[in-house]
């Protein structure tokens, strides 16, 4: 089953967990120094927050896949709707090894569709920032 996923960049880690943890009534799963996730069931959504020295707001939308079918059938359908996709396997990004698909909507909203494959110890590269080109570096982010 797919789970929204949501990245917000924000100027206080501290004080958005504590707005983020009372809004959802749980801690986050995950917490670093410039990061902090909250995997919620109700609502099922991926919460992401980072503070990482960008403009404060939504950083990226997405969908979080259960497994490698499941995020194939999502890029597969990216690419049917006339989009270029960016693909990467087994990156970096967000303390977690992922395979990803990105992609940027008609209105210049960044989506990107992963399937976590494991933790990682590191926060990873950034992730692409302009619509997905295959020039795009190999170590983009973030789920």
């Amino acid at each position: 089953m797919k789970r929204l996923h949501l990245h917000i960049a924000v100027e206080d880690l501290n004080r958005s967990i504590g707005f983020y943890s009372t809004l959802f009534g749980a801690e986050p799963a995950v917490v670093k120094p410039d990061y902090a996730k909250w995997m919620l069931d109700d609502p099922r959504v991926n919460l992401a927050i980072s503070q990482r020295g960008r403009l404060a707001g939504i950083d990226h939308v997405g969908v979080q896949a259960d497994s490698a079918a499941e995020l194939a059938e999502i890029a597969n359908r990216l690419k049917a709707a006339g989009k270029t996709t960016l693909d990467q396997e087994a990156t970096t990004c967000c303390y977690a090894k992922s395979d990803k698909s990105w992609v940027v909507d008609p209105s210049g909203v960044r989506w990107e569709t992963f399937h976590t494959l494991g933790e990682a110890t590191r926060y990873g590269e950034d992730e692409p920032r302009d619509t997905p080109a295959p020039a795009a570096t190999a170590g983009a982010c973030c789920g």
